[in-house]
């Protein structure tokens, strides 16, 4: 018998073809609701993104957060679809997110996650007690002059596609929590915060319904997203993320102003002055050239003596992972940028707690205590609640089981301060983008007390200076 050669050609292009993977596979598209006032509470960003042209990069700060809904793959297709976008903006894009850790953790890392990256643009979903989903909000209000992208919940392997939306059967202190969430206290939420509301509940149901779907079909289990899942996320908020200049400026506007140089302001006598009501200041410069130093003074003072701008990282375990086993950390006493090592041993009693003693790189030894009590070290530099400890969790999502008897917790005092500005060490790095065109943004203060405060930069007008960025956030911190 022969071989017939379209027999032979039909086989070797089987060997050699691809296999086909589920991401490669086409999924519909959902069909959207009316979007024309998608965006409207994230026009500043949006803006600045379709704004920048090859002569002018805008930076724009992106951070997503919350917890393993958020890990997932569906940042990274709207990662990806904004670069291919907006292909002259410098994105500064991080995912900070932290599996397993609920409103009620998720808001003691607010601090250490989001105000010290403060994002343009927060991508924000949670699941959790609803009182501390709401804390979340107000901090970011008090604390950065981020916009918000606020996603309500997708929908869960048990969850029904005929449930009741209507807010005033849906209360707090009723049997569908899924149901209070998601039709009453987020969209409270949203109007009381000025969110942009992502509502990806609504949108899920009708694809399941159009596409003739049961909610499993986008999970991998009970709740996480495969790849439909990822895909149909990122869909629903890839179309909030617009620039319509019909829609007016957003309210960030008005907290986020800039001082350009030879418009708003000027050199004078080797000097900039500017006085501003604000918690945070950034300089914008241009690419680097021989100049003298920038030197920064707020109300006559280095921005290195407001104690208010030293900060504490996570504090991460070893062994362990991303997740900290004590938060917030506190002090008493103004910090120094300083490394930190804490040793932990599992206590002698049948209370599970644990002693530890910790150092600082500068002040040395600084005291013992135990996860039980109330800790104030010595030098007052650190202070630990009993509540804000979190161990046996915090190993347990770093799959650190059972908790070892004795381990070590790290982290660092660091600066959200810059008393001096050189320009030798500007081109390129991490801070200072590679493309000259970038918008280069250097934080002078990101923290400071609420109120008036006056800005005086030193040095001359040969200095690669553009503009100054004063930031107000929209809430003040209650007392």
């Amino acid at each position: 018998m022969r071989n017939n050669p379209f027999t032979i050609l039909l086989l070797g292009l089987l060997l050699i073809a691809k296999p086909v993977r589920a991401a490669d596979v086409a999924f519909p598209p959902p069909k959207l609701p009316d979007i024309s006032q998608h965006g409207r509470n994230i026009q500043r960003t949006m803006r600045l993104l379709a704004e920048s042209t090859p002569e002018h990069r805008n930076t724009v700060r992106i951070l997503f957060y919350g917890q393993s809904i958020t890990e997932q793959h569906w940042p990274v297709i709207v990662t990806d679809d904004l670069r291919a976008r907006f292909p002259h903006a410098n994105l500064v894009i991080e995912n900070r997110a932290l599996g397993g850790f609920a409103s009620q953790m998720l808001v003691r890392c607010v601090e250490t996650d989001v105000v010290s990256f403060q994002p343009d643009l927060l991508v924000f979903h949670v699941f959790g007690a609803h009182d501390k989903y709401e804390d979340i909000l107000r901090l970011v209000r008090e604390r950065t002059t981020a916009e918000i992208l606020q996603q309500n919940d997708h929908l869960g392997a048990k969850d029904r596609l005929d449930e009741e939306t209507d807010p005033a059967k849906n209360p707090p202190n009723g049997n569908a929590w899924a149901g209070f969430m998601n039709y009453n206290w987020l969209p409270k939420l949203a109007g009381k915060y000025g969110t942009e509301f992502c509502d990806q509940r609504a949108i899920w149901k009708e694809y399941l319904l159009a596409n003739q779907l049961t909610p499993q079909a986008l999970l991998k289990d009970g709740v996480h997203l495969n790849d439909h899942g990822n895909f149909l996320m990122a869909e629903i908020v890839k179309a909030h993320l617009r620039y319509d200049p019909k829609l007016g400026p957003s309210p960030a506007e008005t907290w986020v102003k800039t001082f350009t140089l030879g418009k708003d302001t000027t050199w004078s006598a080797g000097k900039v002055r500017v006085d501003f009501e604000g918690t945070g200041v950034d300089v914008i410069v241009g690419p680097s050239r021989e100049s003298k130093p920038l030197t920064f003074l707020i109300d006559g003072r280095k921005p290195s003596e407001f104690p208010e701008l030293y900060a504490f990282t996570r504090a991460l375990p070893r062994p362990g992972g991303k997740w900290p086993v004590v938060a917030p950390l506190h002090a008493e006493r103004p910090l120094v940028l300083e490394h930190w090592e804490m040793q932990v041993r599992e206590a002698a009693d049948e209370d599970k707690h644990f002693t530890f003693s910790l150092a600082g790189t500068k002040i040395g030894a600084d005291g013992e205590g135990r996860s039980d009590q109330r800790f104030v070290s010595k030098s007052g530099r650190v202070v630990i609640e009993p509540q804000d400890w979190n161990i046996s969790y915090a190993l347990g999502l770093a799959k650190v089981k059972p908790v070892p008897p004795q381990f070590s917790v790290s982290w660092d005092i660091v600066p959200r301060f810059t008393d001096e500005l050189t320009f030798a060490w500007m081109q390129p790095n991490d801070r200072l983008p590679a493309q000259p065109a970038s918008e280069s943004i250097v934080s002078v203060a990101n923290g400071l007390p609420p109120g008036k405060h006056t800005l005086e930069i030193t040095g001359d007008a040969s200095a690669p200076l553009i503009a100054i960025r004063i930031h107000t956030p929209p809430l003040k911190a209650k007392p």
